[in-house]
């Protein structure tokens, strides 16, 4: 039977099924497919903190959604245009996320009574009207997997295992993705295990067989690659992006990397990505807890290297003691926050900006330090790049915030010219620099109030290093009132001193009275926001911080431009309680914490009931 295409402009695709289903490799793996294909896309994998929950339970589910385009892409969309439910759980999770008329495909060999039970549906949503507004493809999926490996060589339950890839085959075929990457894909990942190779190989074939067969199917899509600018692109998350980050600034610095981490959620992808870095000078440590980690890199810095440390809140609040070290001892430092839902454990699997008080203000006494955060995961390459610039050069810590959205979010990233990367090379100190041949630790540059960096062991050089108050030029303890309160302005001015672009707005109309004024992951929702607005005749503005401390010179000026200014924000408005306290400007706060990013039709919403009263 010959089948219809029909043209898209966009997609989104939700795989939801059981923590055990294989729903994050089957949505990268899609992702793949389609980032080669030239399509723009974002993505939002999203799973249980648990590492097994029941299965069939709704705290089970995991979900991967991808969005693709034939266009530039911000988000990894609002609402799931298909969704592949695996099991009951999957629908009764991802139902209410739907818009009208959305294709689900369902997995009906799990709708038994018992798994229907356990998420407390009374009846079979497949047999009664509850799914009438949607177009529901079911598909027996389990059984039809274990029938096309009939021939095989492998267990009933590993058959099983492998209908993710029926899935992923069908949905290939239903939006024309290509199958020799996934197929490679699965032959070098169950390299050592030839029998498992070929039976995901044969059920994702089959799964796109079914589909070219199967008359439930009769409308094949296809969306056009996006006009991207010319260049070698890949798929990252943002994870990925900052190891690289990470490595490519101690290239740009030729300084050895070296990351002090303790394993947490959602932080360890990067001492996971960086440990494979030894050929490029990155050496990794896995620490014995959260304190020792930071100690640990600030001791790399201390010995001439680019020291670094990763972790999420839990694990900054506990290196919070050592940060107020780094500040004293004047070295760089780079600090990584992978943000995740708090307080405490808290939801560690959901994401949250919820740590930026603690980044600009957690430490005891006046320890300031600089403050950047990332805004999509391709960007977190050129944050990391950024944090080093500002340590390196300032001699000081640097917490970079990224969250969990960009930590797992994916995007096509386009590789960068390395010769494009900023010159981070650092001059160390090599001799006496006071009078009589004497060494001043703590002698300042008048233009970057950084101080000088002796590596030990270098004669003549020698100095003391420690926690109590300096003297400034001599580093020596002082307990002079004068001196501390000397050294504690140095300190917070050359935060001050940091250079630092200003900040860009775009304003296309120019007569927009409205900004709204983001920081972090909030930048592709609210920018998916404004573009509808503007589509729509509404004038709006917006702007989008990456340096938090210090801020560009001309925010204060950007702000009084304005007469109404909206911080969206996933926490409970920390950003805008900083921009109040500093500008006196009384800003609209629109705040969520439930786990999950923004999505751009709630921010439209807001935003132009904004502007509308304006």
């Amino acid at each position: 039977m010959a089948k219809q295409i029909q043209h898209l402009d966009r997609v989104a695709i939700r795989f939801a099924g059981d923590s055990g289903d294989g729903m994050q490799l089957t949505g990268d793996r899609f992702a793949s497919e389609t980032a080669i294909l030239g399509n723009d896309l974002s993505t939002l994998p999203n799973y249980p903190a648990e590492i097994r929950a029941p299965s069939g339970s709704l705290h089970g589910v995991s979900s991967f959604q991808v969005h693709f385009a034939a266009h530039d892409v911000l988000t990894p969309g609002d609402s799931p245009d298909v969704l592949v439910a695996m099991n009951p759980a999957a629908l009764r999770a991802n139902i209410a996320d739907l818009p009208p008329n959305a294709e689900i495909i369902v997995n009906t060999d799990e709708f038994t009574p018992r798994n229907l039970e356990k998420v407390g549906y009374t009846s079979n949503p497949l047999e009664n009207d509850s799914l009438d507004g949607y177009t529901v493809h079911r598909v027996p999926l389990t059984t039809a997997t274990i029938a096309a490996l009939a021939d095989l060589d492998v267990s009933k339950k590993d058959a099983e295992r492998a209908k993710n890839m029926f899935a992923l085959g069908l949905l290939s075929w239903m939006y024309s993705r290509s199958t020799e990457g996934t197929v490679e894909f699965l032959k070098q990942k169950f390299a050592k295990k030839p029998k498992l190779a070929a039976a995901n190989v044969a059920a994702f074939q089959a799964g796109w067989n079914y589909g070219e067969t199967t008359e439930d199917f009769a409308v094949r899509y296809e969306v056009k690659p996006a006009q991207l600018a010319p260049g070698t692109y890949r798929s990252v998350n943002g994870n990925t992006a900052l190891a690289y980050g990470l490595a490519a600034a101690g290239l740009r610095a030729h300084l050895p990397v070296f990351l002090g981490a303790y394993p947490i959620t959602p932080a360890s992808e990067i001492l996971h990505e960086l440990s494979a870095f030894k050929r490029f000078g990155v050496t990794t440590f896995q620490a014995e807890d959260e304190i020792a980690a930071v100690g640990s890199a600030l001791g790399a810095s201390y010995g001439g290297g680019l020291g670094v440390t990763s972790t999420s809140g839990p694990g900054l609040a506990l290196k919070t003691e050592t940060l107020g070290l780094a500040v004293m001892l004047e070295l760089p430092l780079v600090v990584v926050n992978v943000q995740r839902a708090g307080p405490s454990t808290g939801l560690p699997t959901k994401t949250e900006q919820s740590d930026l008080n603690i980044a600009l203000f957690g430490r005891h006494g006046e320890a300031p330090l600089a403050v950047i955060a990332a805004r999509s995961p391709a960007d977190c390459f050129y944050a990391a790049v950024e944090a080093a610039r500002i340590a390196l050069t300032y001699r000081m810590p640097v917490i970079l915030l990224s969250d969990g959205y960009l930590a797992n979010g994916s995007e096509p990233w386009l590789l960068p010219d390395p010769a494009d990367l900023p010159d981070l090379q650092v001059e160390f100190a090599t001799e006496p620099n006071g009078p009589d041949g004497k060494f001043l630790p703590y002698l300042h540059d008048p233009h970057t109030l950084a101080r000088p960096w002796a590596v030990p062991g270098t004669p003549g050089l020698e100095h003391r290093v420690g926690g109590l108050e300096k003297a400034d030029g001599t580093g020596a303890v002082s307990y002079v009132p004068a001196d501390h309160d000397l050294m504690m302005r140095l300190r917070a001015a050359r935060v001050e001193a940091i250079d630092v672009p200003d900040l860009e707005v775009e304003d296309p109309s120019g007569d927009a009275r409205v900004l709204v004024l983001g920081w972090g992951s909030t930048y592709g929702p609210i920018g998916a926001a404004c573009r509808k607005l503007r589509e729509r005749g509404v004038s709006i503005a917006q702007a989008h911080l990456r340096h938090i401390a210090p801020m560009p010179k001309n925010v204060g000026a950007v702000l009084a431009g304005y007469d109404r200014v909206v911080i969206p924000e996933m926490n409970l408005g920390q950003l805008a309680h900083v921009v109040r306290e500093r500008y006196l400007v009384d800003t609209v706060s629109y705040n969520k914490v439930n786990g999950q990013p923004f999505t751009s039709a709630e921010l439209e919403t807001v935003l132009e009931e904004v502007v509308r009263n304006a």
